[in-house]
C-alpha cells in the first residue's frame, strides 16, 4: 500500500479539519492510535483548496481508499457519492445519472451528459472512458453543471481522476499488491518511483486484474461477466524554479463480457412471442440468464492515451497547459433481447481518436479581486461498423401473425396481394444464414473550441461572489452508410431503411453560459454558498434514423412499399438526423461545516430546469428527441465523524424527485406519460462507512464496514411494474493487520447478505422483451496483501 503524501497536490492528515467523504487512511506507517482522516485538497476550482472550502457539491477520495475498497474502475465511485447513480459493469456510461441526468444516445452522434476526465484530460466516449482506477492519487466527484472547470462541458456533472505523479527528490519508493478471491479472481498493482535527480523523477505502475463469470447462460456457453484487464502507466515529473512539466503514458486492453440481459416473462407482448415463435428459457436463479448470443458476447477495448501538462509560474500569475491524445479500438457484442431466441443481436466495431488541448491562466496575488481565465480545443474522429440480427422467421410469424402469415412466405405473399403487382414486390428470398441482419457504417468528425472567464471579488474577509462566463462553438460532421440487406425482408429493426453510399450532414452549434457563487464563511470552519449555473451540451445527430430535408413529411423507412424503393441517397435530400442542443439552468444551496472540532457535514439542495432534454426512442429505428423540459429537484448530504478514539463513520444520502414534459413522441398517445419522473433515478440513495483501528504490537488491526443503499427505480417513462428494480443494500466487511513495517494483509467479504439487484432495466415492446441487465455481483470472499517500501 502506498503512502498517502505523494502525489500531484499536497495531502495533509488531521482529525480537526477532515473531508466530504470517508476517506480513511490506510497507510500501512502511521502510528496514530486514534483513527486518521484525510483532508483531501482538490483543484476543481482551478486552484488548490480543502473540499470543505470549496463551494460546490464535490465528494473526494484518496488513492488509498480506492485501493482498500477494491474499487476496480471509475464508474466503482458512484456508490460513493450521493445523488449519483447508475454504475454498470460494461464499458459504457449510458446509465450513470448524475442528479437523474444521464446520457440519452447509446449512438455516436451526440455527446455524454457525465463527463470523465483523468489528469483533466476528457476521457471520451463508450469504449474509451471506462479504464481502470490504479495508483491514484484521489478522485473527485462534481455534482451540477460543470462548464468552467473543464475543456469539456460536463452539463450532469464530472468524474474527475488524478494518478499519482513521479516524485522529484529523495529516495527510491514504491508499493505493491495482490488480491486474490473466488471465482479466479486475482487483482496485481505495482508502482515504482524513481528519483533521477533533484528536478527530475520517472514513475511506472502496472496493473492487472481477471475474474470468472458468475452468471450462468441457460442457452449454453461459458459464464457471463468475466474480465481479464492489463494496464500500464508510463509518468515523469521536471520541476525546476519557475517550470514544471508533467507527462503520462496510459495504455489498458480490456476483455470482458458484454452486457448480460435476463428477458422478462410473462408480459403481454411476450405471452404472444413465446405463441408465435417459441418459449424463452426460464434460467431459475435471478442472477442467470438464457441468451443465445448469435453475434457472441465482448465488451473488449485498447486504449493508448498520452498527456502532457506544462506549468509555469509568472508571479502575478500561474500558466498551464494541458494537451492530450487518445486512441481506441473496442469491440462489443450482446444479445439485447435476453433470450435463447434469435430476435435481437447487436454489435458494435469501433475505432476513434481525439486529440484536446488547453490553456488557463490563474492570477496570484493577494488582493480582493483574484479570477482565472482559460481556452480549449478539441478534435474528435470516430468510425463505427453497428449490426443488429435476428432470425427472420421469427420476424414474420410476430409480425405477421396479425395479418394471418406465420412464415416469411406467406408475409411477403399477404404484402404482394394488398400493395397489387404495380408495387413490385418480389417473392421471399430469404438470407443465406436465416437472419434479418442491418449494417451500417457511422463517421463523425467532431470539432469544438471554447473560452472561459471567472472573477473572484472578496467584499470581506468573511464574503465573496464568484461571477463567470463560458462560450462553447461545437462543430460535427456526421456520415451514415447504411449496408444493403440480404433478406427480401428488407431492413426493419435498428434502422429501417438502407442508402446508397454515405448521407452526410455538417451543423454547428454555440452555447454562452454564466454562473454566478455566493460564498459565506461566518467562522473558519463554516461555510454557506449559493449558486446558480447555466449548462449546455450540443446538438448532435441520429446515429439509427435520418430526414429528408427537401420534405420533412416523406417517409424515412423502407418496407414492403411503405417507403421508397430504391436506397436513399443523398441527392434525394435525404441526410442523418437532427437533435437539438440541451440546457439547464441550476440553482443550488449548500452548507459546509465542522462540528465540535471533528465532525465535517456537507448538506446541498438544488433545483434546475432543463430544455429539450435529449431522449432516446423507438419509433422505425433508434432516434433521440427532445422533450419539452424536465424538472428535478433534491438534497444531498455527507457526514465525516470519528467516533471515539478507534472508530470514524462517513454517512451519506440524497433524495430526489423529478418530472418530465414533452414525452409524446416516446409513450406515443397524447399525454400517456406526460409530467413522469426521470424514471432511472432513485429517490434515495446513500452509504456508510464504519472505519476501525486498533493497536496491537507494531501496528493496527483495521476494518471497515460498508452499505450502500438505493431506492425503487425503473419501470420506463409508462411506469410498468414488471421492470422495477427493487430497492437494494449492498454490504461489505473487511478486517486485516498493517505492520508499521510497511506491509499489511486484509480478508474481505464483498456483498456478504449476497443482495441481488440488477444495473438497470427496460420496458421494450413488440418482438423484443422487456428486460433487466447487469445482475449484481454475488457474495465474494478474497484476501489482500501489501506491501511499500
Amino acid at each position: 500500500m502506498k503512502s498517502s503524501n505523494c502525489g500531484n497536490v499536497p495531502v495533509k492528515t488531521k482529525i480537526a479539519q477532515a473531508i466530504s467523504v470517508a476517506v480513511l487512511s490506510s497507510s500501512m506507517t502511521s502510528q496514530t492510535h486514534a483513527q486518521e482522516l484525510e483532508e483531501i485538497i482538490v483543484t476543481a476550482t482551478k486552484r488548490q483548496e480543502s473540499v470543505q472550502d470549496v463551494p460546490l457539491a464535490i465528494t473526494a477520495v484518496s488513492g488509498d481508499f480506492i485501493r482498500a475498497t477494491n474499487l476496480d474502475d471509475v464508474k466503482d465511485l458512484v456508490s460513493l457519492t450521493p445523488g449519483v447513480t447508475g454504475n454498470s459493469k460494461d464499458s459504457f456510461i449510458d446509465a450513470i445519472s448524475i442528479r437523474g441526468i444521464r446520457t440519452q444516445d447509446f449512438g455516436v452522434g451526440g455527446d455524454p451528459s457525465a463527463a470523465f476526465f483523468k489528469n483533466n484530460l476528457y476521457e471520451g466516449r463508450n469504449g474509451a472512458v471506462v479504464t481502470s482506477l490504479f495508483d491514484v492519487d484521489r478522485a473527485e466527484v462534481l455534482r451540477g453543471p460543470q462548464g468552467f472547470l473543464f475543456g469539456r462541458n460536463a452539463i450532469g456533472g464530472a468524474f474527475s481522476v488524478h494518478t499519482t505523479r513521479a516524485e522529484v527528490g529523495g529516495d527510491v519508493s514504491g508499493y505493491m499488491e495482490v488480491d486474490i478471491g473466488q471465482r479466479e479472481h486475482l487483482v496485481g498493482e505495482a508502482a515504482i518511483n524513481i528519483p533521477v535527480n533533484d528536478r527530475f523523477a520517472m514513475r511506472v505502475a502496472t496493473f492487472y486484474s481477471s475474474e470468472d463469470g458468475y452468471v450462468e447462460n441457460a442457452a449454453g456457453g461459458p459464464d457471463l461477466i468475466a474480465h481479464d484487464k492489463v494496464a500500464l502507466r508510463l509518468s515523469s515529473s521536471y520541476e525546476h524554479e519557475r517550470l514544471s512539466v508533467y507527462t503520462t503514458l496510459d495504455y489498458e486492453e480490456r476483455e470482458q463480457s458484454g452486457t448480460a440481459y435476463r428477458a422478462i416473462r410473462g408480459t403481454d407482448n411476450v405471452n404472444a412471442l413465446e405463441a408465435l415463435v417459441g418459449n424463452i428459457i426460464d434460467p431459475g436463479d435471478g442472477r442467470n440468464i438464457a441468451a443465445d448470443l448469435e453475434l457472441g458476447e465482448s465488451d473488449n477495448a485498447d486504449i493508448l492515451t498520452l498527456g502532457i501538462t506544462v506549468n509555469y509560474d509568472l508571479d502575478w500569475a500561474m500558466l498551464e497547459s494541458s494537451t492530450g491524445y487518445k486512441d481506441h479500438d473496442y469491440l462489443y457484442n450482446e444479445d439485447y433481447d435476453g433470450s435463447n431466441l434469435n430476435l435481437s443481436n447487436y454489435r458494435q466495431d469501433q475505432e476513434g481518436s481525439y486529440f484536446q488541448t488547453e490553456l488557463k491562466l490563474i492570477s496570484q496575488n493577494d488582493g480582493p479581486l483574484s479570477w482565472y481565465a482559460g481556452a480549449s480545443y478539441y478534435h474528435e474522429e470516430i468510425d463505427v461498423i453497428f449490426t443488429n440480427a435476428g432470425s427472420e422467421e421469427a420476424f414474420c410469424a410476430y409480425y405477421g401473425a396479425y395479418y394471418g402469415a406465420y412464415n416469411c412466405a406467406d408475409y411477403v405473399g399477404y404484402w404482394q396481394a394488398y400493395y397489387g403487382p404495380a408495387y413490385g414486390i418480389e417473392d421471399f428470398v430469404p438470407s443465406s444464414d436465416g437472419n434479418l441482419s442491418e449494417s451500417g457504417i457511422a463517421s463523425g468528425k467532431n470539432t469544438g473550441w471554447a473560452a472561459y472567464v471567472n472573477l473572484d471579488w472578496a467584499v470581506t474577509d468573511r464574503f465573496d461572489i464568484s461571477l463567470g462566463v463560458r462560450y462553447t462553438y461545437d462543430e460535427k460532421e456526421f456520415s451514415s452508410t447504411v449496408l444493403p440487406v440480404e433478406s427480401s425482408i428488407g431492413p426493419y429493426f435498428l434502422w429501417g431503411f438502407t442508402t446508397d453510399g454515405a448521407v452526410s450532414d455538417t451543423q454547428d452549434w454555440d452555447d454562452t453560459s454564466p454562473r454566478v457563487i455566493v460564498r459565506w464563511s461566518p467562522t473558519d470552519d463554516r461555510l454557506f454558498y449559493a449558486s446558480a449555473t447555466r449548462g449546455g451540451k450540443s446538438g448532435g445527430f441520429g446515429t439509427f434514423s435520418v430526414t429528408n430535408v427537401n420534405d420533412p413529411n416523406a417517409p424515412t423507412f423502407q418496407w414492403f412499399g411503405d417507403g421508397p424503393d430504391a436506397p436513399f441517397t443523398q441527392a434525394d435530400g435525404i441526410r442523418p438526423s437532427t437533435f437539438r442542443p440541451e440546457t439547464v439552468w441550476s440553482y443550488e444551496i449548500g452548507y459546509k461545516d465542522t462540528w465540535f472540532g471533528a465532525a465535517d457535514i456537507s448538506l446541498s439542495a438544488f433545483i434546475y430546469d432543463y430544455e429539450d432534454l435529449q431522449v432516446n426512442f423507438f419509433d422505425q429505428g433508434a432516434r433521440v428527441g427532445n422533450t419539452d423540459e424536465a424538472e428535478g429537484e433534491g438534497v444531498e448530504f455527507t457526514l465525516t465523524t470519528p467516533l471515539g478514539e478507534f472508530f470514524s463513520v462517513y454517512l451519506a444520502a440524497a433524495w430526489f424527485d423529478s418530472e418530465a414534459r414533452g414525452l409524446d413522441f416516446v409513450c406515443g398517445e397524447p399525454g400517456a406519460c406526460e409530467g413522469r419522473k426521470i424514471f432511472w433515478a432513485p429517490d434515495f440513495s446513500g452509504a456508510a462507512v464504519l472505519n476501525a483501528k486498533f493497536p496491537v504490537g507494531n501496528g493496527e488491526i483495521v476494518s471497515a464496514l460498508e452499505a450502500f443503499w438505493e431506492s425503487e427505480r425503473g419501470g420506463g417513462w409508462d411506469n410498468i411494474p414488471t421492470s422495477l428494480i427493487d430497492s437494494y443494500t449492498d454490504v461489505s466487511l473487511r478486517i486485516g493487520y498493517e505492520s508499521a513495517e510497511g506491509w499489511g494483509v486484509t480478508a474481505y467479504v464483498e456483498n456478504l447478505t449476497d443482495e441481488l439487484y440488477y444495473d438497470g432495466s427496460a420496458n421494450n415492446g413488440a418482438i423484443t422483451p422487456g428486460f433487466f441487465f447487469g445482475p449484481s455481483r454475488p457474495r465474494t470472499y478474497g484476501v489482500r496483501f501489501g506491501f511499500e517500501f
